[in-house]
């Protein structure tokens, strides 16, 4: 199937991925009445969102076949990298455990050994992890011996790939067993947002941590990482439904003392003001997921204009489901006018590391060269942004493929 207008495409990914997070958060029995086009865009929106082995157990209705196929499918995949994961997670803690590193796992192996997901209910495209800063060079060499090399470094985290693994050749929709499990090692937990890093480490690393694996010091902690890690992608428009539906979950299971240490907590000597995009959005899916009032504590010094945009703004408007490169994307979340022109300076004027950064995560990008964005130079990127609305590279390779896959 031919790639129609981008029009078009912006106009299917909105409305398949609305449909999808009311679907997976509150399941219905009728199918939706999608066109042949529109059930592939929303093969693409299940894949970038992480949600297929989800809507696999979920959904109440069937749809076409080629739908059914593509989700079962997907489930396998799931489980099958997991049961991976779930090794390669043992092989790190043995080891980390001979060479007395303590090693906080992150994210998705957290809700996976909270017993929040069942095995392939929930992706996990990398595995992160924190360690102290001392610990660095022998973490090193606890993946050395996992069978692991440094790939590439930046602010947030280090990347290790598999010394045989290599990206895939060809852009693959979802999941698939066969790709490559990459790890990123931080040594901090922080979030640029969009200038200023909000910084919540302390509150991650258990005060008595044992050599090896180790869990969040608190439910409660896991929490704020999972708020934190969502409004950094709300910021950049690469927020996940996944993302929200383990919000949603592990709200459950805390209790109302659990919400007050987390209101408690001043990373900076503010609120988690960052907090309220994600769980705003969060409560808009998943209805009585958020216990009333948090709003109104943490919004007083939450930027005006991104208030604002959070009365209106749907996962469709901040997600993988944008298609559309804004030229400035989360300047809303700037606390100060200073703070938005350093922060559009930095857009228009990018950093060395910066522009590092962009091309080292092209190169993890199967099929990135074929879309003409990457290999331009930064000022015709910069025109593009004012006056074509080009495509983002991620979304338009997994239509792309989507649209390809044979029946």
């Amino acid at each position: 199937m031919q790639l129609p207008p981008l029009a078009k495409v912006a106009a299917a990914l909105r409305k398949t991925t609305e449909v999808l997070a009311r679907e997976l958060a509150v399941p219905t029995n009728d199918p939706p009445r999608w066109t042949e086009f529109e059930w592939r865009i929303a093969r693409a929106v299940s894949g970038m969102h992480g949600v297929s082995a989800l809507l696999d157990g979920r959904l109440r209705w069937e749809g076409p076949k080629t739908w059914r196929h593509f989700l079962r499918d997907q489930t396998e995949q799931s489980i099958g990298r997991h049961v991976k994961i779930k090794d390669l997670l043992d092989s790190i803690d043995h080891q980390a455990r001979r060479k007395g590193v303590a090693i906080v796992a992150l994210k998705g192996a957290a809700l996976h050994a909270s017993k929040i997901y069942a095995p392939g209910e929930r992706p996990m495209g990398d595995i992160d992890l924190l360690i102290h800063p001392d610990d660095a060079g022998a973490m090193v060499r606890v993946l050395e011996e996992c069978g692991y090399e440094s790939a590439f470094a930046n602010y947030r985290h280090q990347v290790f790939q598999p010394r045989s693994g290599n990206i895939p050749a060809r852009t693959r929709l979802g999941e698939h067993v066969d790709n490559p499990v990459k790890i990123e090692v931080h040594t901090r937990i922080a979030e640029r947002l969009p200038v200023t890093a909000q910084d919540i480490t302390q509150f991650l690393f258990p005060i008595a941590a044992h050599d090896g694996l180790n869990g969040y010091p608190s439910l409660t902690s896991l929490m704020m990482h999972l708020l934190l890690h969502a409004a950094g992608n709300i910021r950049a428009r690469a927020l996940r439904l996944i993302q929200l539906h383990d919000i949603a979950l592990l709200s459950a299971r805390l209790a109302p003392g659990d919400w007050e240490e987390l209101l408690a907590a001043r990373p900076d000597g503010r609120t988690l003001w960052w907090a309220l995009a994600p769980l705003i959005l969060t409560g808009r899916y998943y209805p009585a997921s958020i216990p009333p009032g948090l709003g109104s504590r943490l919004g007083g010094e939450c930027p005006w204009f991104l208030r604002v945009l959070l009365a209106r703004q749907r996962l469709s408007d901040v997600s993988w489901s944008k298609i559309r490169i804004e030229a400035f994307p989360g300047v809303e979340w700037s606390r100060t006018l200073p703070e938005a022109l350093v922060f559009m300076g930095s857009r228009i004027w990018p950093s060395r590391a910066a522009r590092l950064e962009l091309q080292e995560g092209a190169a993890q990008i199967p099929e990135s060269s074929t879309v003409p964005w990457y290999g331009i130079s930064h000022g015709a990127r910069i025109l593009r942004w004012l006056w074509s609305n080009p495509p983002r590279v991620q979304t338009l390779l997994s239509v792309r493929t989507a649209l390809a896959q044979k029946p």
